[in-house]
């Protein structure tokens, strides 16, 4: 009797456990769709509001005070070139540094310091970044309100989060990897290069997607380092000017974003830039969608040829 007893309360506790497990699960699944449905309807009401008014010409056109006439081929030309330099400055820098914090750096407290510093910064508010840029960027190294000092604020504001990535996907790396590795004679370069970057390479596109989509939304530090809420010229084709500095005349050009240019438009008082700024939405949007579906088909390529 004691032990049906005993069984019957193990049999309460399962059933308990199980109810339990059930409410979690409901839980999860309905507070995930109340972001995917609030972005769904969010998107779709953009949609319908905003698809009718894209054309060829609001692609090539510039901004104008007219609505009917106004275009965003300097917003998504600058959004596009701000990006390029975000990335090019943002990921190796942030890989680099991952890569030299888990395998060079010595585990003192110097380290340990420098790893909380770069966990708080990925909490900062951007527009903390914008003013650091504005007095850093802008003023004393004298690149101006360009390009340049756009992307290297973008670059500065993802860059915890590539390290942070980068640091992650080496640890999920098996210790077996690194041992025989090392035990066939290898060094440490040579680890890095032919083992952990191909492995955790993967992981490490995923830190890029999330910074790269957080950078290109971003507008607080943009509009702080002096981006142009309205221009009608775009800057310099890149690579294109008499060699050697024309080559780079682009990165000090003066731009704007397709943030920005929404802003403008949703502060102006007729209905028909409300459109406008829909239209941009829904570009910026599937520019979004298609940066993100490029790096996800790059990380799944990754992925199916890594061999353990």
């Amino acid at each position: 009797m004691d032990i049906e007893q005993k069984l019957e309360n193990i049999r309460g506790i399962i059933v308990r456990a199980k109810r339990w497990d059930l409410f979690f699960t409901l839980l999860g699944i309905l507070s995930l769709m109340v972001g995917v449905l609030t972005f769904t309807i969010l998107f779709v009401d953009m949609a319908i509001e905003g698809v009718p008014r894209l054309s060829m010409d609001f692609f090539t056109s510039f901004p104008s005070r007219r609505a009917a006439n106004a275009g965003i081929l300097s917003a998504w030309v600058g959004t596009v070139l701000v990006m390029l330099l975000t990335a090019l400055a943002a990921v190796p820098l942030g890989v680099a540094a991952g890569v030299y914090l888990e395998e060079y750096a010595p585990k003192n407290w110097i380290t340990d310091i420098i790893e909380i510093n770069i966990s708080n910064l990925a909490g900062i508010p951007s527009i903390v970044y914008g003013l650091l840029a504005l007095g850093l960027f802008v003023y004393y190294f004298g690149f101006g309100q360009s390009i340049l000092s756009a992307g290297l604020t973008l670059a500065l504001l993802i860059l915890p989060v590539i390290i942070v990535a980068t640091r992650e996907a080496i640890r999920s790396i098996p210790q077996a990897i690194h041992e025989g590795s090392y035990a066939c004679g290898a060094t440490t370069w040579q680890t890095v290069r032919d083992h952990i970057l191909p492995y955790s390479s993967a992981g490490i596109l995923t830190g890029v997607i999330l910074g790269m989509a957080r950078a290109i939304g971003e507008t607080a530090p943009i509009i702080t380092i002096g981006a142009l809420t309205f221009i009608a010229f775009l800057p310099p084709a890149p690579f294109t000017g008499e060699p050697p500095a024309g080559l780079f005349d682009w990165i000090f050009a003066p731009f704007t974003v397709m943030p920005i240019q929404m802003f403008n438009w949703t502060s102006r008082p007729e209905a028909a830039f409300t459109v406008n700024a829909a239209a941009a939405g829904f570009v910026l949007v599937f520019m979004t969608l298609a940066m993100n579906g490029l790096a996800i088909y790059l990380r799944y390529r990754l992925r199916k040829n890594i061999k353990w």
